[in-house]
């Protein structure tokens, strides 16, 4: 039974391989932006309630994505790699969304989650590393779980940001730092535990990119500090930008409101 399940669930070799924009990576960009352009067009107008049903679906399929990785995973790579544990920021993110759904304190930073997993997640998308680097066929199991899970991650994002009855709010961005002096913490513990295992489990971990440039323009002396300072104010920036975005959008489709209830009045 399992080698029936290995051969299904691991990389497919030879014939085609998931390269970064090529046919494949634009296919699933393109479907991921119908589906949000879909889901927004879907719920507009719809209540409240409906919204948040419809929406909180995403968030649970995302979640279940996660979970069953981990039962799966002994399929595909013979062993649950421990790289998968909710350290970095999609994992952690998509975690904490989820939770923010039942707690009320979590509640309070539902939003800033959303918006931190739609950021990280647009960012995988655009450059899926972690699937290109196993030079795997398009539709094996790492590539379809992998890119599913960020597609959809970056769909519940949007449509928080979008259909939230508060939004975003400017003089909230500090709930954003918040959220990531608490992602680089969590990961600091990550990195700190996990890494440096004994014998045929040594593994030097790099949760959220804190102690190496993924980039490789810190030098390696200094990154384990600069990193942390570098990626939170990049991420924030960012997140920022992504605020100045929404209030443009927000005052442009408040005049267009106006105006049609200026010409219907003079009608």
């Amino acid at each position: 039974m399992y080698s029936f399940f290995h051969k299904v669930f691991s990389d497919w070799e030879g014939g085609l391989v998931f390269d970064c924009f090529s046919v494949w990576h634009w296919m699933y960009i393109v479907l991921i932006l119908a589906l949000i352009v879909w889901s927004v067009l879907r719920l507009k107008g719809k209540s409240a309630a409906e919204q948040k049903k419809g929406i909180d679906v995403f968030i649970n399929i995302v979640m279940g994505l996660y979970v069953a990785d981990l039962f799966l995973m002994p399929f595909a790579l013979g062993e649950i790699d421990v790289d998968k544990l909710p350290f970095h920021a999609c994992t952690s993110m998509c975690v904490m969304c989820f939770c923010s759904n039942y707690n009320r304190f979590l509640a309070k930073f539902r939003i800033h989650f959303a918006l931190l997993g739609a950021i990280s997640a647009m960012m995988y998308m655009v450059y899926p590393s972690g699937v290109m680097a196993y030079e795997t066929h398009p539709l094996s199991y790492r590539a379809v779980q992998t890119l599913l899970f960020h597609s959809l991650l970056l769909v519940y994002g949007v449509l928080t940001i979008v259909f939230d009855e508060r939004g975003l709010r400017i003089r909230e961005c500090y709930k954003d730092a918040l959220v990531l002096v608490g992602l680089t913490g969590w990961a600091f513990l990550g990195n700190t535990m996990y890494s440096g295992a004994a014998g045929e489990y040594s593994r030097d971990f790099n949760w959220f990119f804190i102690r190496r440039d993924p980039f490789g323009l810190l030098p390696e002396a200094v990154a384990p500090y600069l990193a942390p300072v570098v990626n939170f104010l990049a991420l924030f920036l960012v997140e920022l930008a992504v605020y100045f975005i929404y209030a443009q959008v927000k005052k442009y489709l408040c005049a267009r409101k106006a105006e049609s209830k200026t010409k219907l009045k003079s009608a």
